[in-house]
């Protein structure tokens, strides 16, 4: 049976660790763990901690590190430039099952047609965390404040191919069938309610923005932000 699997917000070689308040409440009082049973850490930057409870309270509860392990970060770099949404639990929903599927970087998005522009980073975070822990996964996506399309299109990127999916009845090249150098990078940007508009997908056309389709249906956001995550993290 898999060990309880927890986040610790830093990590630096310590032998002890304290979890904090929520964490030891759930040790504690949820799983009635007890003291010498073990559990894992992770700190969502590749360490994963094998350790022993050396202290039970609901409020700090402590461990000691047994093993240690360095997870390597994946070889490509998947980032999603998403546009915000009205309504924030599509958005919250997305972000959950980007992180599942391994999406490395998530960045919002505000367009012409984004209806909404506030968010709460902290919340959107501890989603993430939740669902890099579900996932058993030890490396937390990098999630952005949100960008303005025109600052995004025009900004350096480490990514070696950049890709902007639209409903235009242009000439796009199907993802599905697109083929990927699997050592490479790829970032791709999926609009709002509504689609692009025609001068902001002109304007990643000629920044180098490849063009693909997502399937013959018209997808909402963020079912195609997970169509392009699971395409491009196979």
């Amino acid at each position: 049976m898999a060990l309880p699997f927890f986040y610790i917000s830093h990590y630096k070689n310590e032998q002890q660790v304290m979890l904090d308040e929520d964490t030891s409440r759930h040790v504690v009082q949820v799983l009635r763990m007890k003291t010498g049973e073990q559990l894992n850490l992770t700190d969502g930057r590749g360490n994963l901690l094998t350790c022993v409870i050396t202290e039970v309270h609901k409020k700090h509860c402590t461990v000691a590190v047994k093993e240690t392990q360095y997870i390597e970060p994946p070889k490509r770099k998947i980032s999603i430039a998403i546009s915000l949404l009205k309504n924030a639990n599509r958005f919250e929903w997305f972000l959950e099952k980007a992180t599942e599927i391994g999406v490395n970087e998530i960045i919002p998005l505000v367009c012409e047609r984004t209806e909404k522009e506030k968010f709460r980073y902290d919340r959107m975070e501890q989603i993430s965390v939740s669902a890099m822990l579900q996932s058993q996964q030890t490396w937390l996506p990098a999630i952005h404040d949100p960008v303005q399309f025109e600052d995004l299109v025009f900004r350096q990127f480490d990514n070696d191919e950049k890709l902007i999916a639209h409903c235009l009845q242009n000439d796009k090249i199907s993802l599905s069938n697109h083929q990927i150098t699997k050592s490479s990078n790829q970032l791709i940007l999926i609009g709002p309610e509504g689609d692009f508009t025609r001068k902001e997908i002109e304007l990643a056309l000629t920044n180098q923005f490849v063009p693909v389709s997502l399937g013959e249906t018209r997808l909402r956001t963020e079912t195609a932000g997970i169509v392009a995550a699971t395409l491009l993290c196979l």
